[in-house]
């Protein structure tokens, strides 16, 4: 159980799906003093759920609410650099969805902005909280797997076409790509486990939503790691029907294991030399709704408030976020779309 020493003041700018999740746990550690979305009758609706004033404009937010500890960005994508910039301009700290940016160069400008400024950036980037994943961790640090050779990340969801209709989804500008929007949490995961990315190659095609993407809607790159390790991310939103997995295979000298379910949230199989992971962290869809299974943003708050009380960071910083965006745009600048 948390302890809430001090009741933070939280603002939280863009009031569509996952912005209830946020709202949820502000309300377990602090207070929600304000929203904001430029859809008036969405900022209108989400206010009065969570009692709280709303706002139609950002700049009058930051003008207004002085006494605000912590903006959240719930926004597009392609928002969130411009955003955090003036937020952290305001001496106010920042907590933003994935992903942190669409490119490096806006993502230096925030470090910038935030070396500038006496406040923080922290970045939701929820795989870390993953219990497996972070069983994953420590076993690679232990170097309880001996060499390890090869991975192999799966990622297949299902984006119909009415996913993108009249939205800034599918944008380059707003949504960026599948890696950035959908699937930005396990290129993070694989950088926490397996070190940096060296050279790509592969393919980048949009099959089925001409119409409505900008971007690839399937992908598969050969990659191999600063450290030797070599592997292969293979991705789509073409899934049939629904969202099918997030997995991921590792082989080493002594282990061979494979974590998915749709957010890498269970054991497939692990054959290992005496050090096993612990089966009771999983959760299986069968034992709770896969809607926002994967989310973890109630560990991330818990996290987030450690870091806020303690002026000690224990929750994904902005130079996290830095290097999965590298990451992706290294990928897609790799591999033209075709």
């Amino acid at each position: 159980m948390i302890k809430v020493v001090h009741q933070f003041r939280f603002a939280l700018i863009g009031c569509g799906n996952i912005a209830n999740r946020h709202a949820e746990n502000i309300l377990r550690i602090g207070k929600l003093i304000a929203v904001c979305d430029n859809d008036k009758q969405r900022a209108l609706q989400f206010a009065a759920t969570y009692n709280c004033l709303p706002y139609f404009d950002f700049d009058d937010l930051l003008k207004n609410e002085t006494g605000i500890d912590i903006i959240v960005l719930c926004t597009p994508n392609g928002l969130h650099a411009e955003q955090s910039i003036k937020i952290l301009q305001s001496g106010k700290n920042v907590l933003c969805e994935k992903p942190l940016c669409l490119n490096i160069s806006d993502g230096l400008k925030m470090q910038t902005a935030e070396t500038l400024s006496t406040q923080k950036l922290f970045l939701v980037q929820s795989s870390r909280f993953n219990p497996i994943v972070v069983q994953l961790k420590k076993l690679l640090v232990d170097k309880s797997f001996g060499t390890v050779h090869n991975f192999q990340l799966n990622c297949f969801w299902n984006r119909p076409s009415s996913y993108y209709e009249n939205s800034w989804r599918g944008t380059l500008s707003m949504d960026g790509g599948l890696l950035f929007t959908q699937f930005s949490h396990y290129i993070d995961a694989l950088l926490w486990l397996f070190g940096d990315i060296e050279t790509i190659t592969g393919f980048r095609k949009n099959f089925s939503h001409q119409d409505n993407i900008e971007f690839e809607d399937n992908g598969v790159a050969a990659i191999q790691m600063t450290n030797g390790v070599i592997g292969g991310i293979n991705w789509s939103v073409n899934s049939y029907q629904k969202n099918m997995e997030i997995s991921l295979t590792l082989i080493a000298e002594k282990a061979s294991i494979r974590i998915g379910g749709e957010y890498m949230n269970e054991i497939d199989y692990q054959l290992t030399d005496g050090f096993d992971l612990d089966i009771s962290q999983q959760v299986s869809s069968k034992d709770k709704p896969l809607k926002g299974l994967g989310s973890n943003h109630d560990k991330i708050y818990d996290h987030l408030l450690y870091s806020l009380q303690q002026k000690a960071s224990s929750i994904s910083s902005l130079a996290d976020g830095l290097k999965t965006v590298a990451a992706i745009e290294t990928i897609y600048n790799s591999i033209p779309l075709s």
